[in-house]
């Protein structure tokens, strides 16, 4: 068949990215809690984001809540929809852990999803303080968005799944590789799984999170 310019423009409609955040609405926005944060301890901050993932010539939505101390995914859910309910089973799965009250900061972007009645309320109801960025740019997230890219490009999850099951269980598969197989420079080149529960202090082996965590240090 001749390529016009018809056909690469519907190609090019079927390859585009479909965006994950609305922060227009008019549920309550939190401020940001985080930014001089530097968490030194387990279940000081969790961060949440979503991607989508490929299936077919439509999409899925994969929820995420990483803890940022060890880099262990706490929780996630792969959602044919981009809606509130993906990123609540993601946090009810998280929220299995039961992290003391009040010791624990939420944080995500100002999407309609992290607003929502029901995923606040359950926020709430943990004793979990609720953080969320104030512009929704990239590097008020940062760990976030680095896990994401992991899953993506080590874990072959930006590939063009055939069904929902298929991208189900590869999820499923990478997410637990990733907690249990792979090693983090910023975890002291621990699993996310063992520094998650080890009570030794976590070295920064990266060379940017060390200059940061030392100007934190000197400038408290």
């Amino acid at each position: 068949m001749v390529e016009t310019s018809y056909t690469r423009l519907i190609d090019r409609k079927k390859k585009r990215a479909p965006g994950t955040t609305n922060s227009n609405h008019s549920y309550l926005k939190y401020p940001n809690l985080i930014k001089e944060l530097a968490p030194t301890r387990s279940n000081e901050l969790w961060v949440s984001d979503i991607t989508y993932i490929s299936v077919g010539y439509d999409f899925n939505y994969l929820s995420l809540i990483t803890h940022a101390y060890s880099r262990k995914i706490m929780g996630y859910c792969l959602h044919p929809q981009l809606t509130a309910q993906g990123a609540i089973k993601a946090l009810q799965m998280a929220l299995k852990e039961k992290p003391a009250p009040n010791t624990l900061i939420h944080h995500s972007d100002r999407g309609v999803q992290y607003c929502s009645f029901d995923y606040i309320v359950r926020l709430k109801k943990a004793g979990v303080k609720i953080s969320m960025t104030e512009n929704g740019e990239a590097y008020e997230n940062p760990i976030a968005e680095r896990i994401n890219g992991i899953l993506k490009t080590e874990f072959k999850l930006k590939r063009v799944f055939s069904s929902r099951s298929e991208a189900l269980l590869e999820v499923t598969k990478s997410i637990e590789s990733y907690n249990h197989l792979r090693p983090h420079m910023s975890c002291d080149f621990l699993t996310p799984e063992v520094a998650h529960v080890t009570d030794v202090p976590l070295i920064k082996r990266w060379k940017n999170c060390r200059k940061k965590y030392k100007s934190l240090q000197k400038n408290n």
